[in-house]
């Protein structure tokens, strides 16, 4: 993200950094962490469930 110096017309002005990059890699790591989680939530959902399709039902 950039913020603008100086008020100027359109995109003319000089950016300047907003974001510390401690944040940025802290939001990366999150969304690592998070996709990691969905990813093992979604395969545990599918052995879960080809398990139980192979099980025999009780009569």
């Amino acid at each position: 993200m950039i913020r603008s110096l100086r008020v100027g017309a359109g995109f003319q002005a000089c950016p300047a950094p907003v974001v510390s990059t401690r944040l940025t890699n802290a939001v990366a790591a999150s969304l690592a962490v998070g996709c990691l989680s969905l990813c093992l939530i979604v395969t545990l959902t599918v052995l879960t469930i080809r398990v139980s399709a192979a099980m025999p039902l009780p009569l």
